[in-house]
């Protein structure tokens, strides 16, 4: 097997390293590096890896069928530029599936550790999204979102996207809802060390929302720029979250090497 490793052999865009013949139509995002090789070593054979700061790419094939995996690194921030730089090397008319396999914690005591939840749609409580021009939010959703949660007027208002509806059909029957994109880990999420947060009930206010039957299920870092930013590219995206942790109920994962190997398992049978 010819694979291609070198950081100096790829002169392709600036974060990434990469050029379009380095990618396949198919990646997996998740946020941690050491994840790609936990993906890749699933493959059956792998033609090309390389790495640049927190941005891992390894290319290979399940079968005849040619798949990548990415690291982003944490936030909406590196999803902006993973996005766009993905988009960037690709042709303009040419559609990619980007299926990004994360860590979350939920915010509904029903929802069981170690469980996967599939995020019908990204909440964004950053700001990413109002930055870019032509944004096509859900528009009911938006209206239960701004009538419901009674958002602090300081803060950005909250914007939300949907899942590609061909990659979510794969997973009917799966624990799904909104996930909430958060701009950090610690107050953003209700979560308190030292400084105090400016939400006190922050919880509270996203476990009562309810749209037509469809509520807020958890928190990560990441799904509402990806969702938002492949809406707007034409790209297909999709989340799918390990539960780690049930903030409703204190409980948290024991056993998370397994829960992440399911996670990885589950996906790529379902897909492939």
């Amino acid at each position: 097997m010819n694979m291609k490793s070198s950081k100096s052999e790829v002169k392709g865009v600036y974060h990434l390293n990469l050029l379009k013949e380095n990618i396949a139509r198919d990646i997996f995002l998740v946020g941690d590096q050491g994840r790609v090789s936990e993906i890749s070593n699933r493959f059956d054979s792998i033609e090309f890896k390389i790495s640049n700061r927190e941005f891992t790419t390894h290319t290979g094939y399940i079968g005849n069928k040619r798949v990548s995996a990415l690291s982003t690194g944490i936030g909406t921030d590196n999803i902006d530029i993973v996005l766009n730089e993905l988009d960037s090397i690709v042709s303009e008319n040419e559609s990619l599936n980007l299926i990004r396999l994360g860590t979350s914690g939920t915010i509904q005591k029903e929802i069981d550790i170690n469980s996967l939840v599939v995020s019908t749609h990204g909440l964004g409580i950053d700001n990413l999204m109002h930055f870019y021009a032509n944004n096509k939010f859900d528009n009911e959703l938006q209206k239960a979102i701004n009538e419901q949660l009674n958002w602090p007027k300081e803060l950005s208002t909250p914007y939300i996207y949907a899942a590609d509806p061909e990659l979510l059909s794969k997973f009917d029957g799966f624990t799904s809802g909104i996930t909430v994109t958060a701009p950090g880990f610690y107050a953003p999420q209700g979560r308190k060390l030292r400084l105090p947060y400016a939400i006190t009930d922050l919880h509270e206010r996203l476990q009562s929302f309810d749209s037509n039957g469809l509520k807020i299920t958890n928190f990560e870092m990441e799904t509402s720029a990806l969702y938002g930013l492949s809406k707007l590219m034409g790209h297909k995206s999709l989340t799918i979250c390990t539960i780690l942790a049930n903030r409703a109920t204190g409980e948290k994962s024991n056993d998370y090497k397994s829960a992440i190997d399911n996670m990885i398992d589950t996906v790529l049978t379902k897909l492939y």
